[in-house]
């Protein structure tokens, strides 16, 4: 007789989106998102120019438990039905953390669940293989407002950092750009609306470490840049702001080419057994449609498979912590209720840290 699949129920609450899902996990591996609901807290950050924490933690405290009811209700369950609950325990802001985090173990523990605590950095990591075939190892590039990394994937829980950055993360560089430039929060897609009519030679933005050894990154040079050439102009018209949109995705592009290539030579290296790996690239980052036509053509031109998940799998949701917590669950994974959640949780756990360690932790 075939093993029953698994059915999780999944919360995200670890920054500005407050979200909760069902997924399936078939015993031979297969997923299905059964429901993904997602409401976003964009509206109540947009006058501060960015994420508040406070007003997030609120805001997930308010929406949770009717989101969690809808997600398995659009799953067609009920409660008794699931076979484990996963929230997000870490890295993210610690008053959102915890509204979830607390809110899973209760629920969990009502019901006489697993509770499984999942890394949302693993989320997206393990995205691909909820979407389809994905064998280990591959590459994952993630590159979001929080992070900007590239990692080998060798199994669920299993990673090893090959590139980091080491100053701000690729998000956070397009949403300083946008604040310099008078757009609107959040910036990424305001910076890749306006770079469609402008001229991407106008301006002459530095590659950061473009070039170099190694597979890191540094965007705080190239954000400092687009701050001089905005303070030079006499006046920052409609076609200025496109000009310098256009340079930097440009600029962007450009080194994260570079940046790729590194990290793939790198993953050869270390898998030469991988014959045709996949490349694959998550976080919201991942939705700039230039960036996707950098990447295809690099993975094309270096042997690699590239896989994207959709747009609204790249940026923050409950159906990749449920499935992290599906492939967790499935190789007998589970936590206790006293387990914490914590801000900052590395991937690669073995590696020693990149650019420190602070009071919460190692910082990347």
């Amino acid at each position: 007789m075939a093993a029953a699949p698994t059915l999780i129920l999944g919360l995200e609450t670890s920054c500005d989106e407050t979200a909760a899902a069902v997924v399936r996990r078939e015993a031979d591996g297969r997923g299905a998102i059964l429901s993904n609901v997602v409401l976003s807290q964009v509206k109540d950050h947009a006058p501060y120019g960015g994420v508040v924490p406070e007003v997030a933690a609120r805001a997930h405290i308010r929406h949770l438990g009717a989101l969690a009811r809808q997600a398995l209700d659009e799953a067609g369950l009920q409660a008794a039905d699931l076979s484990a609950v996963a929230a997000t325990a870490g890295p993210g802001l610690m008053g959102g953390l915890l509204v979830g985090h607390t809110f899973g173990k209760g629920f969990a523990l009502a019901q006489n669940l697993p509770f499984i605590a999942v890394n949302h950095l693993e989320g997206h990591a393990l995205t691909p293989r909820l979407l389809g075939p994905c064998p280990f190892p591959y590459l994952l590039l993630l590159i979001s407002g929080g992070h900007t990394q590239f990692q080998l994937v060798k199994g669920v829980g299993d990673y090893t950092r090959l590139g980091t950055t080491i100053d701000d993360a690729l998000g956070e560089a397009f949403d300083k750009t946008a604040k310099l430039l008078g757009l609107g929060y959040p910036g990424g897609p305001q910076v890749e609306a306006l770079a469609k009519s402008g001229d991407n030679t106008r301006f002459d933005l530095p590659r950061p470490l473009k070039g170099r050894a190694g597979c890191d990154f540094s965007f705080s040079g190239l954000k400092t840049a687009v701050r001089e050439i905005v303070q030079a102009q006499d006046a920052v018209t409609d076609q200025v702001r496109a000009d310098i949109c256009a340079s930097f995705e440009r600029a962007v592009s450009e080194t994260l080419a570079d940046r790729t290539r590194r990290a793939m030579a790198m993953f050869r290296e270390a898998c030469p057994e991988a014959a045709t790996p996949a490349f694959v690239v998550a976080g919201g980052v991942a939705a700039n449609a230039r960036l996707r036509a950098t990447f295809t053509e690099v993975a094309a031109a270096q042997g690699f498979s590239l896989m994207v998940p959709p747009f609204h799998l790249c940026t923050d949701n409950a159906a990749m912590i449920a499935w992290a917590g599906a492939e967790r669950l499935a190789l007998g994974f589970s936590d206790g209720l006293d387990v914490a959640a914590r801000a900052r949780w590395p991937l690669d756990t073995v590696s020693p840290p990149a650019v420190g360690r602070g009071r919460l932790g190692a910082k990347a």
